[in-house]
Parts: structure tokens; sequence; C-alpha cells
């Protein structure tokens, strides 16, 4: 019988794997052609299992944080409904005692003036409240409606100036305007964008302290028209700063318990402001230092002119 020949390349010994005895010296055992695939396939199986847990992991801290915020959302709003409570109370509590006392003739004649100012004043206030409650309501469902049109950003300025300088009157504030040279005109809906300035306006005066300042500027930036308000406030804190424009945050500020109003308003500013295409920012050095808040619009394309638009 003819022996085949043997090629070189080809091992018929099985592949030799190292295994430690129990004296401790090594030996060397054939390693079964099986045995690298059922350990590749074990690793890939705990490799799933650990990506699996991983997964896991994530989704648990993901649903707590969930819940956290849920939590938080709805113990603001609780507190938010408490503060509205009171701050449509007061008002009108007001109202109903100065109307009993002009009814019952209690007043001498000196006083009836300042009972009917002090009754429109209060009557304004929760107007305004309650104005700003319905505009929260139609935010939330989308129900805004803007008409654009060219708007001069510096005649709105004056408009909203004019009607809160009683309001700084009372606290002695000073309010100061100035306009950049350069265009003016954004596309814009001349109420809403009132609204606006009105709001940071009141804001700022809201928490300037007597005989303090808020100055309003208007410039123009590139592609855009800047509104900024500084004033001599109380200042914001660095770590609410983030939050300043949020719904139902206003109302767990320490600041905000010594002032009246719904803390809604620049809430609302935000959202015209994003409705017009615009961005508002709150900048502040610190408690007791004012504070900036600044609007920036796109100014009005170049067929703005030729007609209305309507945007949701």
């Amino acid at each position: 019988m003819v022996a085949k020949p043997i090629d070189p390349n080809v091992s018929r010994k099985r592949p030799l794997r190292r295994r430690r005895s129990v004296s401790g010296l090594e030996k060397t055992q054939p390693v079964e052609p099986g045995d690298a695939r059922t350990r590749t396939s074990a690793d890939r199986r705990m490799a799933q299992m650990r990506e699996a847990n991983e997964h896991l992991v994530v989704a648990a801290v993901r649903a707590q944080t969930l819940t956290e915020e849920a939590e938080t959302a709805s113990h603001l709003k609780d507190e938010f409904l408490t503060e509205v409570s009171h701050e449509i109370r007061t008002p009108l509590n007001a109202i109903l005692l100065w109307a009993r006392m002009l009814e019952s003739k209690q007043l001498p004649p000196e006083r009836t003036e300042h009972a009917i100012a002090a009754i429109g004043r209060s009557a304004s206030a929760l107007a305004h409240m309650i104005d700003d409650l319905l505009d929260t309501s139609r935010i939330l469902k989308g129900a805004v409606r803007l008409t654009l049109r060219p708007v001069d950003v510096a005649a709105v300025m004056q408009e909203a100036l004019d009607a809160v300088r009683p309001l700084a009157a009372t606290k002695n504030v000073h309010l100061a305007f100035d306009v950049a040279a350069g265009s003016r005109t954004i596309s814009a809906d001349a109420d809403r964008l009132q609204q606006v300035i009105w709001n940071l306006l009141a804001n700022a005066i809201k928490f300037t302290p007597e005989g303090g300042r808020v100055d309003a500027f208007i410039e123009s930036a590139n592609d855009s028209i800047e509104v900024r308000v500084v004033d001599t406030g109380c200042g914001i804190r660095s770590d609410f700063l983030p939050h300043v424009f949020e719904r139902f945050r206003q109302a767990e500020e320490a600041t905000t318990q010594r002032h009246t109003g719904l803390g809604l308003g620049l809430g609302i500013v935000r959202q015209l402001v994003e409705l017009h295409g615009g961005t508002v920012h709150a900048a502040s050095p610190g408690v007791g230092h004012g504070a900036t808040f600044t609007v920036r619009l796109p100014m009005a394309a170049g067929n703005a002119s030729a007609g209305q638009a309507e945007r949701w």
C-alpha cells in the first residue's frame, strides 16, 4: 500500500491550549472545534444582556425625571391658582369697598374723586389680569392669530410708554426713550407688539424701587430690530434667569410676593415674540443690580407693504 504524500501546509493535529494542572504546571490539551463558537455565542449573549440592562437603567432614570417634572409642574400650578385667587380678590375687594362707600354717601365731596379713581385703577388691574389669563389660554391652545403689516416700532414704543407713564408716576420712576438712526419698520401685529413692549415696561417699573429709572432703546442690527428695556430694579438671581420666561415659575419667586400681578406677562412676551419670528433674552448682573430685556425682531420684507398677512 502506497502512502499518500503529506501536505506540509495542513496539520492533522488539533490546536493545543494550555491548562494549569493541580500542581501548578501548565499542560497542553487539544481545543475542541466547537469551543470557540460556544465562547463567541456566550460573549454575544452577555453583550446583549449588558446593553439591555443599560437601556433599562436609562429608561428608569428618564421615567423618574418625567415623574419629578410632572410633580413640579403640578405643584407650581397649584401655587399659581392660589396666587390667582389672591390677586383677583385684591382689586375686587377694593372696588366693592369704594362702591359701597359711594353708595352710602359716607364720603365727603373731596374724597369722591379719589374713590372713583381708585375704582378705575382696580378695575384696570383686574381687566389686565383677566386678559393675561385669556392670552395664556389662547397660547396654550395655539389659537393666537397675528395680523402682520408694516409697523414703525418707535411709534409702538411711544404708545406703550404713554400707557405706563401713570404707573411710573405713582412710584416716581423716571422713563427715558432713545431711538438710534436707521430703519425702524418691521412686519408685525401692531397690537401684539405693543402688548410685548407694555409688558416689558410694566414689569421693569414694578420691580424698580421708588426714584429708580427705566430706559427703552430701539436699534437696528443687520436685518433685525432690537428693542431693549433696562431698569435699575431689584435684579434677577443667576439661577433663576433660565426660568424667567416660564409660565407658573414667577409665583415661587420670593421677590414677586411683594408685588401685585400673576407673573404671566413675561411668558406671554416670549410666546408673542416667537410668533413674530423673533427672540427675547433676559440678563442681570445679580440681585440689586437691575435687569435688561432684549427683543430682536426681523425687519419687514421688501414686499411687506403690498398687503397684510395672517399668522397663527
